[in-house]
């Protein structure tokens, strides 16, 4: 197979555009929705994700979308702008394609393998679910009569978390067999220039103990999609790629059941995408996945959601402040060699996100562009709706972290990877900020850059509500001004130290951001 082309960006579309006009919604209303986010941007690649369990044509694997009896508007909206179009003869497929092609995109299908919308249902509640699980927005895929007679087919208590029980358990030939007769058939009947699998919607696939030992199972249907991919191109005389959304670390990959050694040395993948399973991982390693696929023809993409934890804490305001963290990621993923960027749950109307699709398609363009390199930010779900989606997203995120005393005077040690060459183009601004939750006037934090003690910072109280009188908060900003020459490209290093702590809070300081601020 050959390479693929260099996209720049890739943008997953997971269906909406179908629930974005009020019934009936025409061909053209779908495809402009569609599209928009696109036209005039850096997008080289549309993934179009097809659905998950039921169909959205007439399919001859899947069952219908739905039964036409709704829990919301919503709901109602999407599944009769598709049915509509079913009934009036249309193809919004066929349709994706051709409008696709004529703006110069390569159209995917993206499947997502083991999507998991079931609301945190368990198997014993099959029997009583309507085809719908009530939700107060967002389409959700039917509860399939598939599931109802095979709930042994299921994870259920096996699943890493309880809210993914439903998923499929791959380690069954059944479910793979019906993997891959879906994936074959909307291979087969439109013209799509490849597959997208999406292994990350939902990453749960297998016993919570056994990922790393069954992952052959994977590594099956895996390789049986590559082999009917590469009959299908054969057929048609041109390439046909498959692409796979899969885990941000080597490390994660093996434990859920991904065995991307084996992939690459089969040729099983052209186009490989480390990912969360849930919003953005600046962590995600491009330099050990441009590692292994060294000599290949496998692309590397470096995945972005919409959501990124830390862009709603800051000064700025929450849209300016996630472009700007959205482009230090991206920055920093060419920086380590990959070979685009894929944007996921990346929604607009054609002007939302255009100041991100329009920089981050190449290092070049995001030259000289204002952007904030971040310190990862954890956070795990542990209870409540989507609990334990992100155990295993952001395994080695920097922050949030207490300062406590040490008998050593160390601290916290936060890498920050600038890929900016600020000696041939140097910002009007370098601004390094430390988000301090429970600090109090009177508390020392030392900061080092490089192992050299920085000068006496400015604090700014975060958050304050001047509505209501105050002239302080709960946290502050302790920020440094930093000179170019500070600041190479690669990887540096910030310290952070308590020093003095104020003996009569009882809580620690907790250190929440560490940012560099880039200002042109």
């Amino acid at each position: 197979m050959n390479r693929p082309p260099d996209y720049g960006i890739i943008h997953n579309w997971d269906g909406a555009p179908h629930g974005l006009s009020e019934y009936p919604q025409s061909m053209e209303q779908f495809l402009d929705k569609t599209y928009a986010p696109m036209i005039d941007t850096q997008v080289g690649a549309h993934f179009w994700c097809i659905g998950e369990h039921t169909a959205r044509y007439q399919s001859d694997i899947l069952e219908p979308l739905s039964n036409r009896e709704y829990h919301s508007a919503h709901n109602y909206n999407f599944d009769e702008n598709v049915f509509g179009m079913v009934e009036r003869g249309e193809d919004p497929q066929a349709e994706t394609i051709t409008r696709g092609h004529e703006l110069g995109k390569h159209v995917y299908v993206s499947v997502r393998m083991n999507d998991n919308h079931f609301h945190g249902a368990q198997p014993k509640d099959l029997l009583t679910m309507s085809n719908h699980v009530p939700r107060n927005s967002d389409h959700v895929p039917g509860v399939t009569q598939m599931r109802r007679d095979h709930p042994e087919w299921l994870l259920g208590d096996r699943a890493a978390s309880d809210w993914f029980a439903l998923s499929w358990n791959m380690a069954v030939p059944e479910v793979r067999k019906h993997r891959l007769e879906h994936v074959t058939e909307v291979c087969s009947r439109w013209d799509w220039d490849g597959v997208e699998l999406d292994w990350q919607r939902h990453g749960f696939h297998l016993d919570k103990e056994m990922g790393f030992r069954l992952r052959y199972t994977i590594t099956d249907l895996q390789r049986s999609i590559r082999e009917m991919t590469n009959r299908l191109s054969e057929k048609r005389g041109k390439p046909f790629y498959v692409a796979a959304r899969v885990s941000g670390t080597l490390e994660m990959c093996k434990r859920i059941g991904y065995d991307i050694p084996t992939w690459v040395d089969e040729g099983l993948v052209d186009i490989l995408i480390p990912s969360a399973s849930s919003g953005t991982d600046p962590l995600i390693d491009i330099a050990s996945f441009k590692e292994l696929t060294d000599g290949t023809d496998i692309s590397v993409y470096g995945c972005i959601y919409g959501s990124v934890a830390g862009a709603e804490d800051g000064p700025e305001d929450e849209k300016t402040k996630r472009e700007l963290t959205i482009r230090g990621i991206a920055s920093r993923h060419w920086h380590e060699g990959a070979d685009g960027i894929y944007v996921f749950n990346y929604p607009s109307d054609g002007n939302e996100r255009r100041d991100t699709t329009t920089t981050m398609g190449s290092p070049e363009t995001l030259k000289n562009q204002d952007k904030i390199y971040a310190a990862t930010v954890r956070y795990r779900r542990e209870t409540g709706q989507w609990r334990g989606a992100a155990i295993n997203d952001r395994i080695y995120a920097e922050v949030p972290v207490p300062l406590v005393d040490t008998i050593s005077k160390d601290g916290p040690s936060i890498p920050l990877t600038i890929a900016d060459d600020f000696s041939v183009a140097p910002p009007k601004n370098l601004t390094l900020r430390l988000k301090l939750t429970d600090w109090v006037k009177g508390d020392v934090v030392e900061v080092t850059w490089d192992g050299e003690p920085l000068p006496e910072p400015t604090h700014t109280y975060a958050d304050v509500q001047r509505s209501h009188g105050n002239d302080t908060s709960s946290a502050i900003w302790q920020s440094y001004d930093l000179e170019s020459k500070q600041v190479g490209i690669g990887e540096h290093t910030v310290k952070v130290v308590l020093h003095e702590r104020n003996p009569k809070l009882l809580i620690d300081i907790i250190l929440t951001n560490v940012e560099l601020v880039v200002r042109y």
